[in-house]
């Protein structure tokens, strides 16, 4: 008999709908629950595409005799990471105070008045190699809050109490915010950078792409100054990304990547696939493919965003936020190939010829299976093998094709089809700069389609912005990082397509962060008739300057915490100061910078113990410290075509493109009119004004302006 997640919109939740645990969604029904039987409540967080959430919702939450012992003496509660990232975060505190670790799936236990007294992540059933069963940790807990509820109620109490004080902590340390912050960062990163391998640190090993864009960008500042740290500094991004394509964390036939890697090599991959994740390495690797003109990493930002294109996109227009680990109840099963398998789909010949360059063996590299992996590079493969190495990438080309359609066939991983805004955010973003630097209108039209709908869509019964979309329903209020990251996709979106609506929207977002200022309104609205109702304080941690993940219009939990750590989303102060910025130099706002400001000086204390961890607030203090850059133009797209295609095709961090035709008469007042005021062009052709940290050049007309605005500003100068 179903239990009572069966009315949730989240797959996660849904998955668990048939179990014989007596599972409720969070929310007043379930608390209150626990305060009139006086029960514990377990609490257990995952989301649909964690391998590790399935081993335990199989070997525990499926098996009668747990499931009774949970029923009777406690109250079971479902979450779902996605859905409720501020239950999470809070909570996940608690998993790294008491086991020195985090990660899903979540396991906490709560006193009624939601106070944790105990908290792990995966339990087997029963013990297993070391590790206790679940089953005695659910004895442990029952005769603890029988027989020794003082002790467990102190527990509560104490870790309830670090829970607060690890809130406030962050806020200590250093406020000014210098360009040392950017050296320790990048001393960090170069300090735990896998030489052989690429990536940071060892195994399991995660791609950092935020990380990755900072190195690039500390590559730039340095060239001015130390060309031999600046070329480190872009070798490490080059070969980080050459590595992780090369193996079986990159998905050689759809394209994509993994979470993560189990080992230090790249070989042998957590299988699930993220939207977030997927952004923002193809974001990376086009910046990385400006910054250094290697050809291979434009065709992996390619790849990566078709792979989202075509398994992640909602016909509505969103984009979907994971694809399983799982298939046929088997890990990985969906990706991996046997010799066999192989010249089944190309014949013999082809087929010993694709084995041999993708590693593919009798014996296998993943449980008796092969992940398709390139030990070697294919044109150094080809020229062992005596094979002309353009006529190799053919044959393997039209291989991957074969394969690729061949894999469509078997039972296909899960989609968390759950359209999740901050997300979506990140994938717009990502769309819309790779299409304008790419040339690519299919991305920009992507970007676009997407956009309008979470504007047309993801709203909550009073209007307001949504924290997600499936199938038809909006719910949640929108998070600190849904506003963030959609305004930076918005923005983005503005440079592809010189819409202005799109900065206008941003700006709205920014709004919703900040909170309303009855002495600095907004002069302008997005759309009429189409506006997030306002009010509010919004997100703004007046004390420490960081930006909190909630509002006061959300559920009040047992901590409000500012969020200032990265980690599969970039933080919602990151973001913040990120997006700040960016609509500061567009619409000269101070407003936005100073609260840009002090969110990153807020982040002395993280930044001082982890620089790492603070990447996006990094990239952010990159921008601030400057020098920055315009290139307004005035004139139409295809008379600046020539201006634009040279300043997209530069690695610019800190530069905006804004575009106006000539004068067309009455407007609305709009955010981008300081840009614009006083500069002036001609009918048939296009008027560049460049400036470079607060220096403007003279106006530039035709050829000239094309030769200032290909002028190099990166490391390679």
């Amino acid at each position: 008999m179903p239990n009572r997640l069966a009315g949730s919109t989240s797959p996660y939740l849904l998955q668990h709908v048939e179990q014989p645990v007596a599972w409720e969604p969070w929310g007043p029904e379930a608390l209150s629950r626990a305060i009139r039987e006086d029960k514990p409540i377990f609490l257990s967080v995952g989301y649909s595409s964690c391998h590790w959430c399935h081993v335990m919702a199989h070997e525990s939450f499926e098996d009668a005799g747990i499931a009774a012992l949970l029923n009777a003496h406690l109250v079971p509660v479902k979450v779902d990471r996605e859905e409720r990232p501020d239950i999470d975060a809070v909570y996940m505190k608690a998993v790294q105070l008491l086991t020195g670790r985090a990660g899903w799936p979540m396991s906490v236990f709560l006193t009624p008045a939601l106070e944790p007294f105990f908290a792990g992540t995966y339990w087997p059933a029963d013990p297993h190699r070391g590790m206790p069963g679940f089953r005695q940790v659910l004895g442990a807990v029952i005769d603890a809050w029988h027989n020794r509820r003082g002790e467990a109620l102190r527990q509560a109490t104490e870790i309830t109490r670090a829970i607060r004080e690890a809130a406030a902590a962050p806020g200590d340390g250093p406020r000014d915010p210098s360009v040392a912050w950017l050296d320790a960062a990048a001393a960090a990163l170069r300090a735990s950078h896998d030489a052989v391998h690429g990536g940071f640190g060892s195994a399991p090993k995660f791609p950092h792409p935020i990380a990755l864009r900072l190195l690039l960008r500390t590559a730039t500042r340095e060239a001015s100054t130390d060309g031999a740290a600046g070329a480190s500094d872009a070798r490490i991004v080059v070969h980080t990304l050459t590595r992780m394509a090369a193996g079986g964390i990159h998905d050689h036939l759809g394209g994509g990547f993994a979470r993560y890697s189990v080992d230090a090599r790249w070989l042998v991959p957590h299988f699930e696939k993220m939207l977030s994740d997927n952004a923002l390495l193809a974001v990376a690797s086009l910046e990385a493919f400006l910054a250094t003109g290697e050809s291979s990493l434009a065709a992996l930002t390619r790849s990566t965003l078709d792979f989202i294109l075509r398994d992640m996109t909602d016909p509505e227009g969103g984009f979907w936020s994971a694809q399983d680990a799982d298939s046929d109840g088997e890990e990985g099963r969906y990706s991996v190939w046997t010799p066999e398998d192989v010249e089944a789909v190309l014949g013999a010949e082809e087929g010993r010829f694709f084995c041999d360059v993708y590693d593919i063996t009798p014996t296998g590299n993943f449980e008796g299976r092969s992940i398709p992996n390139l030990p070697e590079s294919i044109a150094v493969r080809a020229r062992r093998l005596g094979i002309d190495p353009e006529a190799a990438e053919r044959r393997l080309d039209n291989a991957r094709t074969r394969l690729l359609a061949a894999r469509s066939t078997r039972a296909a991983p899960a989609i968390d089809d759950k359209v999740v805004v901050a997300a979506n955010g990140l994938a717009i973003d990502a769309f819309a700069r790779a299409g304008a630097a790419l040339a690519e209108p299919r991305y920009v039209n992507a970007a676009a389609r997407a956009a309008t709908f979470l504007v047309d869509h993801c709203r909550d019964e009073s209007g307001r912005l949504a924290h997600q979309w499936r199938q038809g329903t909006a719910t949640g209020l929108a998070f600190a990082d849904d506003l963030a990251c959609l305004a930076e996709g918005m923005a983005s979106l503005y440079e592809a397509t010189f819409d202005e609506s799109w900065i206008a929207w941003a700006c709205e977002c920014a709004e919703r962060l900040l909170g309303d200022d009855p002495a600095d309104p907004l002069p302008f609205v997005p759309r009429a008739g189409r506006t997030w109702p306002g009010g509010g304080g919004g997100f703004v941690d007046r004390v420490g300057g960081g930006f909190f993940r909630t509002s006061a219009d959300h559920e009040a939990l047992l901590v409000r915490e500012p969020d200032l750590l990265d980690s599969a989303l970039p933080s919602a102060t990151g973001m913040a100061a990120t997006i700040l910025l960016r609509l500061a130099a567009f619409t000269g706002r101070t407003r936005y910078r100073r609260a840009a400001d002090g969110a990153l000086a807020a982040l002395g204390g993280v930044i001082t113990r982890a620089p790492a961890a603070a990447a996006q607030a990094l990239l952010a203090l990159d921008v601030a410290l400057g020098p920055g850059e315009e290139g307004v133009i005035v004139g139409t797209p295809d008379s600046a075509a020539a201006i634009l295609a040279a300043l997209r095709g530069r690695f610019r961090p800190h530069g905006l493109t804004a575009l106006r035709p000539p004068d067309d008469g009455e407007r609305a007042a709009a955010p981008l009119d300081g840009l614009f005021t006083g500069r002036f062009g001609r009918e048939g052709t296009a008027t560049l004004f460049l400036c470079h940290g607060g220096t403007c050049a003279a106006p530039l007309a035709g050829i000239d302006a094309v030769a200032a605005a290909g002028r190099p500003a990166s490391f390679t100068d």
